[in-house]
């Protein structure tokens, strides 16, 4: 990424040396293109855009005519290749022109000597309206206009929309408009990212508490838990998909005629790329989520935090909820989510609900959730009964999808070099792993050994072995 000065001086700069000029052609080429339905037209607006504000010496931001005009190519477009370049310029121009930023993000000597600031391009145009005070005034415009942002409850509309996507048996790989609402929804996390990210990291409550993401979950016009089970709902059923696709395009590969097949094949590969990357995106959207919980409780047991900024159940707590009552779901939820730290979080909490806590308690360990570690959770399989008593509750088989998929998160973070005790501690880990994974077979003989199952056994050996 290029020094944000530099793209600040692009921002301010936007409308000078012709710009307006520049402008106005511009929207003439795209008014001409929706005159005819011209698809070169639109192609063309698209690469003027690319060419003044991203390849040029001299970038310009574009204004909020020509973000609306992109923006609503996105949502109603009826070319795969119009819809895609759209997108791809939406995310490019969020990469060059970044909303919030550092001053003292690169290594000059300058800011080595100077405390970096936040500044926050206020006058940007954003695709998300979540603040109070203007979501009233166009709210009702934004669910009829494509090309005006979205507002919390449009963008709680777009996800029970892609939960109803997802879940319906027949899905049709032709299907444009499922494609440009999952672009649109990656899109708008690459937005809160942009925003929550640079925010979060000043450790900052009040900075944080201004981010789109605070303001958007905590907006009374959605149903924050519910939103959330939509989500989890999007996220475990694309997974699906995502296999489901695969063997739709194999199949497709032989049973298409060859007149059909170049766009049908190549709006089905789009497709399941597209579905891949808003499983990405969804994972993205639930670490920025419990990252920001975290924050939170770490401002409020500091007292920074105030009866303004209300109450919300921590995303854990649902995720917990959630698979506790699906518990099918476990095993496509770990499998998908792929972030180390929070998946073993997950995987711990999971098992400290049903587990026999420990019973010594010292003035550091009270036995509550917080005392809980993968390693403690190993010991729970030590002897039969606690290994039949947790089983009980779970079942062997999403028992062998925790303990499997807790360990690789578990060893990804050790690996990384920050645990205490190095080699040794990898090799600890291993043990304690085979040594639960054996407790659990025996008490239950019959169980099936998945592959991600033998996987991880293998790993363990491998790693105890070279150790001695």
């Amino acid at each position: 990424m290029e020094n944000p000065s530099n793209m600040s001086s692009g921002r301010l700069n936007r409308v000078g040396g012709g710009g307006i000029g520049m402008e106005d052609s511009m929207l003439a080429m795209l008014d001409a293109s929706e005159a005819h339905d011209a698809f070169d037209d639109r192609i063309a607006f698209l690469d003027a855009v690319r060419a003044s504000s991203i390849i040029q010496k001299h970038r310009k931001l574009p204004t909020g005519k020509i973000f609306r005009a992109i923006f609503r190519m996105l949502r109603t477009g009826k070319s795969l290749e119009v819809i895609m370049a759209s997108y791809k310029l939406l995310l490019d121009l969020e990469k060059h022109f970044p909303r919030v930023y550092s001053t003292g993000n690169d290594n000059s000597k300058s800011s080595a000597n100077s405390p970096s600031k936040l500044v926050v391009a206020e006058e940007a145009w954003s695709p998300l309206l979540v603040f109070q005070d203007n979501a009233n005034s166009v709210g009702e415009e934004s669910k009829k206009q494509p090309d005006q942002p979205l507002e919390p409850s449009s963008f709680h509309h777009l996800i029970e929309e892609l939960a109803e996507l997802s879940s319906e048996t027949e899905f049709q790989a032709s299907n444009m408009k499922a494609l440009q609402n999952m672009l649109l929804f990656q899109y708008l996390v690459v937005v809160l990212e942009g925003d929550f990210l640079p925010r979060n990291a000043t450790m900052n409550w009040n900075m944080q508490r201004e981010s789109m993401l605070n303001i958007l979950l905590g907006s009374r016009k959605i149903n924050y838990k519910s939103m959330m089970q939509d989500c989890l709902i999007v996220f475990c059923q694309l997974s699906q998909l995502q296999n489901e696709l695969s063997n739709h395009l194999e199949i497709q590969k032989s049973t298409e005629s060859q007149l059909s097949k170049h766009f049908h094949t190549a709006l089905s590969f789009a497709l399941h790329e597209v579905v891949k990357n808003t499983c990405v995106s969804m994972d993205k959207f639930f670490v920025m989520i419990m990252d920001l919980d975290i924050s939170r409780k770490k401002a409020d047991l500091e007292g920074h935090t105030t009866r303004a900024d209300g109450l919300r159940k921590p995303l854990m707590d649902i995720l917990l909820d959630q698979l506790a009552y699906s518990i099918d779901t476990v095993p496509v939820f770990l499998k998908t989510f792929s972030e180390p730290k929070w998946k073993l979080e997950i995987v711990v909490q999971y098992l400290w609900k049903y587990m026999t806590k420990p019973s010594a308690r010292t003035r550091k360990s009270n036995g509550s959730s917080e005392d809980a570690t993968f390693e403690v959770a190993l010991k729970c399989f030590s002897n039969k009964t606690g290994t039949k008593s947790i089983t009980k509750k779970i079942g062997p088989d999403v028992m062998q999808f925790l303990l499997a998929f807790g360990f690789q998160a578990q060893l990804s973070i050790l690996s990384e070099g920050n645990a205490e005790g190095g080699v040794s501690a990898l090799a600890d880990l291993c043990q304690m792993f085979i040594s639960a994974f054996e407790s659990l077979r025996s008490t239950n003989e019959s169980m099936e050994i998945f592959s991600i199952g033998k996987e991880a056994l293998f790993t363990a050996a491998t790693i105890i072995s070279m150790k001695s």
